[in-house]
């Protein structure tokens, strides 16, 4: 009898073992479950977080296509050679405009920045080319070590590191922008003596523009 007993016992202890261990796979595999859906769904999160960094808002074109023909707006923005620079100030000159995304545009914005600087038809007492971006000094520093050409004494860049100056002008969100809502594009104004806009221009090529350019100069007096 007694040895009946202790077998029956060692079977309910056996049972009781197997079912806590039981108990215990489940649990593990419930929380593996869970902790694998949850690191799903962050991934998830990541993915469309890195999509929407990419593509932002969608093209807006609207605020900046009814600049034409009207007073640009104006903004005092700091250059990279420590000046103010106030448009409202610029007197009697024709403006060029060029909104960029600056130093992560590498070579198009670049190019095209040096293009500037190495054209005769830009460096006249008539006209000036302000190169507005949304970087800090300290990174175009690093730019200008890659590419000295970035600066010249005819195109000034300034630093609209805010970007209230490019979302007054509506260059955030157009077709040129690889990052809308988060940089500027490719994209160019031009202003007569009267600081009227009388050119734009987004240009998704991200081509150097120098000629076009200039057959508008040449069509304001």
């Amino acid at each position: 009898m007694e040895t009946r007993k202790k077998v029956i016992s060692i079977k309910k202890e056996t049972i009781i073992i197997s079912f806590s261990i039981l108990i215990f796979a489940l649990a593990v595999v419930a929380a593996s479950f869970f902790l694998g859906t949850k690191s799903m769904q962050q991934n998830n999160q990541q993915v469309e977080s890195a999509s929407d960094h990419h593509q932002g808002q969608p093209v807006s074109d609207g605020k900046f296509n009814s600049l034409l023909g009207q007073k640009a707006p104006n903004f005092t923005l700091n250059s990279y050679d420590d000046e103010k620079v106030s448009l409202s100030e610029i007197k009697g000159k024709k403006v060029v405009l060029f909104f960029t995304e600056g130093v992560m545009c590498y070579p198009a914005c670049w190019n095209q920045i040096a293009a500037f600087g190495k054209d005769d038809a830009f460096k006249g007492d008539d006209t000036a080319v302000l190169t507005i971006v949304i970087d800090t000094k300290n990174q175009w520093e690093s730019a200008v070590k890659k590419m000295p050409d970035l600066v010249s004494p005819t195109n000034k860049v300034l630093f609209d590191s805010s970007k209230s100056v490019s979302n007054e002008y509506g260059v955030l969100s157009l077709p040129s922008s690889m990052h809308k809502g988060q940089y500027p594009g490719h994209t160019y104004l031009i202003l007569d003596k009267e600081g009227i806009v009388r050119f734009i221009k987004d240009d998704p090529q991200m081509a150097v523009r120098n000629d076009e350019l200039k057959a508008e100069l040449e069509k304001l007096n």
